[in-house]
């Protein structure tokens, strides 16, 4: 498998943590200008807007279970175990990354997230465990 079809998901996965940082940076910006916060109220990073707070959390979020993925694959990279099943399973991953922002940013259902987040577990843990086989019995 070619690592430019191995990485197209992290790069995928990278932009929505950089398009996070960016719109949160912005509304932080925008709330700190319209005098919506003060600097001294939120200097422990606390009395921010339940908006500004989604965004941060989300954002927060893409350096958890995301880590786990960017491990796995740069080990599939080095071992040459990355194969047409792997790159599709990245995808379903980085989509399902991407929904549980979409949803921690807009309307924060906790249920809805919740299932974004469990479904991106699930196939990380396939990921893993068909990694750790093909390393184990080849």
């Amino acid at each position: 498998m070619s690592t430019k079809l191995v990485l197209l998901p992290v790069f995928a996965l990278v932009a929505l943590a950089l398009g996070l940082l960016v719109a949160l940076a912005r509304s932080r910006i925008r709330a700190l200008r319209g005098k919506v916060v003060k600097p001294a109220d939120i200097a422990l990073n606390r009395g921010w807007p339940d908006q500004i707070a989604q965004l941060a959390n989300s954002y927060a979020s893409q350096f958890e279970l995301p880590v786990l993925f960017y491990a796995l694959v740069a080990l599939t990279l080095v071992t040459e175990k990355a194969d047409l099943l792997f790159v599709a399973l990245e995808w379903a991953f980085v989509a399902t990354r991407y929904a549980h922002a979409a949803i921690h940013v807009t309307s924060n259902h906790v249920q809805r997230r919740f299932f974004a987040f469990a479904a991106g577990f699930a196939l990380l843990a396939l990921m893993w465990a068909i990694f750790a086989a093909r390393i184990v019995f080849s």
